[in-house]
């Protein structure tokens, strides 16, 4: 399965999403409940309003490919309100409170505002290029290249005092398996080679780019 360029920043908050939750029914969820099934029938949105959801894929063997993480005044579930089935998994990567709006609500919305629309479907452009990053990076970079560009984006933009980088989000190697589509021992094992290559270091379990990453290992 294709490795995703996964995006872990929070985009501006739109106000149409935070008035369109207000329309919707919240809703609690614990951590590992699944929101959204793939290949279902749905016609709900849901908005976050605390927490992370993480939707991902799955074959029939239980690996599980992330395809992406979501935060406050993120939404996901859009694709399906054509009245298509569900194109993945959607699950509370934490406890998460969501806004659950209809299909109906969502069109009624969109009639009165119909700059949203626009909202709408450039988010459906910036997955269409996200799965065509997707496709050229499963095909032309290895493993080690798509860890380098998955620590790229989770670390910070600027460096701190010591010169180093820490990683804005705390991932296990497992969840880094997720996204790379490949095995946890490999993740692990090309990680130790990073730390005793000096490159890479792991403090309290969270991971410090100390230097630029060698392209290629």
């Amino acid at each position: 399965m294709p490795a995703p360029a996964v995006s872990f920043v929070t985009p501006p908050n739109s106000p149409h999403i935070e008035a369109l939750a207000t329309l919707g029914v919240a809703r609690r969820y614990r951590r590992g409940a699944l929101l959204i099934q793939e290949g279902e029938t749905g016609d709900t949105l849901y908005i976050v309003l605390q927490g992370r959801l993480r939707a991902f894929v799955a074959d029939n063997q239980g690996r599980e490919l992330t395809l992406g993480m979501y935060g406050p005044l993120e939404y996901v579930g859009e694709m399906s309100l054509d009245g298509g089935p569900r194109s993945a998994n959607v699950e509370a990567a934490e406890a998460s409170t969501c806004a659950v709006v209809s299909r109906a609500t969502l069109l009624e919305y969109i009639a009165a505002h119909p700059e949203f629309a626009l909202e709408l479907m450039a988010r459906l452009i910036r997955r269409a290029r996200l799965a065509t990053d997707s496709a050229r990076s499963v095909a032309l970079i290895d493993v080690y290249g798509r860890l380098v560009r998955l620590l790229n984006e989770l670390a910070s933009s600027k460096p701190d005092g010591n010169g180093e980088r820490p990683l804005k989000e705390r991932l296990t190697h497992q969840q880094m398996s997720q996204h790379l589509a490949c095995s946890r021992e490999m993740v692990s094992r090309l990680l130790k080679d990073l730390e005793t290559g000096g490159y890479i270091a792991v403090r309290e379990r969270w991971i410090v780019l100390r230097k630029p990453l060698p392209a290629r290992w």
